[in-house]
């Protein structure tokens, strides 16, 4: 028997909105993923620019895209949300050390969570503002 509590599964509209907004990030990280594992130009730059070697961008692309491919899947998304966003805590710190506008990993970060959290009801006892 299960100790946990039955949680009714949230709507069919809540869980479709949830999957729409979960695909804003995903993407945007599978393409950044996907460049750094080509090793683009761009990604060469941006990496001498931040003050990283040029050889850490594949490795990075590599945890970027094993963090994307977790969250989609429903029984690991959980994990890959928490992945996803010490990742873009340091995207993030990277850009905040060399004066850089930090606002995009924290949008994407919040897209992130905000998506499973319509898509997955047992977090929504975790939020802050319940009654």
């Amino acid at each position: 028997m299960s100790t946990e509590p039955e949680v009714a599964p949230v709507s069919r509209k809540l869980f479709w909105a949830g999957c729409v907004v979960s695909a804003l990030p995903v993407l945007l990280l599978v393409m950044s993923a996907t460049m750094k594992l080509r090793n683009a130009p761009e990604v060469a730059e941006g990496m001498e620019k931040f003050g990283y070697p040029g050889g850490v961008a594949f490795a990075l692309g590599i945890v970027e895209l094993a963090s994307v491919v977790l969250y989609v899947f429903p029984r690991t998304a959980v994990l890959g949300a928490i992945l996803l966003t010490g990742y873009l805590g340091g995207a993030t710190a990277t850009h905040v050390r060399v004066s850089d506008p930090f606002f995009a990993p924290i949008v994407v970060g919040v897209l992130v969570w905000l998506g499973l959290l319509l898509r997955e009801r047992r977090l929504w006892p975790l939020l802050p503002w319940r009654t």
